[in-house]
Order: structure tokens, then sequence, then C-alpha cells
């Protein structure tokens, strides 16, 4: 039996789901809240009506299994220098025209039962294990979409020791946060606008978006909160004021936060590249609302991925793209003048570095 028809027809019941009348049913997992008819699929393709229970369609096989440094994530407080075992099925509860993996995260479900590799949540983690990664991260497409496959391999990576991560882009439903909460330690948030409007483009809503963040940060999860910086999009500085001052404010003005740079993807090719000058304005702006980790993504300038101490100035952790080349933190705290950093295992000396 190949993997396309055994994907099909052998699904795995959902999560999160209530029944409804005719045979519908409601999908409680992100802000969509599908309400679908018996036979279809919701917005993100992966999860199907059959005779009135919910399937999740992805269940048990990856498109990717990637070990990554966690600043890749990106993550620059929270065991840097350490490795995390990537995973990702296809699929997503938005289109961003601007993708980077969209070849995955856009894949029809059937494409991903033909390519997709068998792997039950047991094998992750011990493949994890083995190669000595300290976390297991849930990204490349919306770790949402496929919760019930996450709940399980997170739910046994938190017996076995491992940390838990999403890559996400933050349009998930309380449901779904109240469930994983005891295992999901750290999760990088894009958060790609403060308009309403673009993120109605892309498919979503914005508040949501904020929503989780806040409910998150209620949670004791670690946070971290990424913008891709598109010229003509998102890059009014009033806007970038209102991203700043939302982290700072409900937040909290330890959130990192990384100012990313925009290149051409997927649908939108005719987009330049983000100027230069955009990013320091941005950095400009976070620094002015208050914010105490300012990082630059995609634009390998020298310092701006480093972590300084906002109190004395000393450099604590020295990076070059993904790759960690020093790291000074004593206990969490700057070895210098004593001033705490926010993060969670800032001092780790069990570190790996990825080129």
């Amino acid at each position: 039996m190949n993997g396309n028809t055994y994907q099909l027809n052998n699904p795995t019941k959902a999560m999160l789901y209530q029944k409804q009348e005719e045979g519908s049913v409601l999908c409680q997992l992100c802000p969509h809240y599908c309400l679908i008819p018996q036979g279809k699929r919701g917005i993100c393709q992966v999860r199907e009506n059959r005779g009135g229970s919910l399937y999740t369609l992805v269940f048990g096989r990856t498109v990717t299994q990637n070990i990554d440094g966690v600043e890749k994530k990106p993550l620059f407080h929270f065991y840097p220098g350490s490795t995390t075992y990537s995973i990702a099925t296809s699929g997503c509860n938005f289109h961003c025209q601007y993708c980077t993996n969209w070849q995955v995260s856009q894949m029809s479900t059937e494409e991903f039962a033909a390519i997709g590799v068998e792997a039950s949540a047991e094998k992750i983690v011990a493949a994890a294990l083995q190669v000595g990664c300290r976390s297991l991260a849930y990204t490349y497409v919306e770790p949402t979409i496929f919760f019930e496959y996450v709940h399980a391999i997170a739910t046994l990576a938190h017996k076995a020791g491992l940390f838990n991560l999403f890559k996400t882009n933050g349009f998930m439903s309380k449901e779904m946060l109240d469930v994983c909460q005891s295992y999901l330690n750290a999760a990088n948030v894009d958060l790609k606008a403060f308009r309403d409007q673009t993120y109605r483009q892309f498919g979503g809503r914005l508040q949501p978006v904020l929503d989780s963040l806040k409910f998150m940060k209620s949670l004791g999860i670690w946070l971290e909160v990424t913008t891709v910086v598109i010229p003509g999009i998102n890059d009014e500085s009033g806007e970038l004021e209102d991203i700043a001052g939302f982290i700072a404010q409900e937040l909290g003005i330890d959130t990192p936060w990384h100012i990313t740079r925009f290149f051409p993807a997927y649908k939108m090719e005719d987009v330049p590249p983000t100027p230069i000058e955009t990013l320091y304005q941005a950095r400009d702006i976070g620094l002015a609302a208050g914010l105490r980790y300012v990082y630059f993504g995609n634009f390998l300038e020298k310092g701006k991925q480093d972590t300084v101490c906002p109190n004395c100035g000393e450099i604590l952790i020295k990076r070059h793209g993904f790759k960690l080349l020093e790291n000074k933190m004593l206990d969490n705290h700057c070895p210098s003048c004593g001033t705490l950093i926010p993060g969670i295992g800032l001092a780790d000396q069990i570190s790996q570095n990825l080129t």
C-alpha cells in the first residue's frame, strides 16, 4: 500500500472540534473556526469532515526533518548555541504571498501523502535524542495545523527531557494553547503587520494574533517576535511604531524583536528587498519604544545579532548569522555588572554550533 493510499484512507481522528447540525463540524484549532460540511476540508486543507467527525490528514508523516541551530527559529534567548530537531508536514492556515516555504505550506494533501516520510512520534523523539538536540521545533509551516502530530511528539519529548518550540504565525485558538501549555516551552511568533487589512490579504486577522501573544505570555511560554519588514506593506514608521509599542507594552521590554529583511519570493518577486536604512529605522523605533533586545535578521551586519547588556553595554553573546561565536553569560546575568538578562538557559555550556 503506497503512502498516498494509506494517508488518505486511514486518517487520524482530530482533536478540538465540535459536532454540529446536519453532520457538519466546527474546528476549534485556530481562529478561523471553520464550519466544515461532510466531505469537505477546512481552510488549512489538512482537516477533513468524514461522516460527521473531523480527521487530520497529515498525522505521522513529515515532509522534512532537519537539525537546526536554535538561533535559526530565531530564538536568541533560549539555550543559545544549542541544536533543535526541526520537523514539518504540509499545509497552512494562511496564504502569505511572500512565503519562502510555499512549496510545502501550499502543497496539496495528496502530494504530501505521496512524498511524506512516515515517522512515528517515538521515532522522531528517538532521532532528536540520538543526535544530541536540546529541543524539538515545529516549524517551516504553521505548527497549529498539524497539532495532533505535534501533541503526540511533544508529550513524549517533554517526558524525555527535551524542550518544545513553535515557529508560528500566532493564529492559534485559546483552546489549542490550553492543551499544549504544559509542554510548549518557547515560541517565535511572526507579527507580520499591525493593520488588519494586511492580515486579511495573507488569509488571517490581526487581533487573534495579538491575543495569542498575550495569552502565551500569561502562560509563561518564552516569547520572541519576528517582523519581516516588506517595502510598501508594513514599512511605514507609524506601523513599525505600533508593532514596537505593542511588544513593549503588552509583552514587555525584555521581549526580543527580530527585524528581518525581506527578499523577493513566491508571489512577491516583483517587490524589492528591504532597504538597509529601513532596517536601521525600525531598530531605532524599537529602541525608542524601550525594547532592550532588537536584532537584525537576513542581514549580517556586525554586532546587530549580538546580545548586549542593556545596563553596561557589555557584549554578552556574540553571533554571526545563526552561529554562536562567544557566550559570556553567567547564570543568566551579565558578568560585568550583574544585570539579569531575561531568557532560558542563557549560560548553558552544553551547546553545539551549526554553520
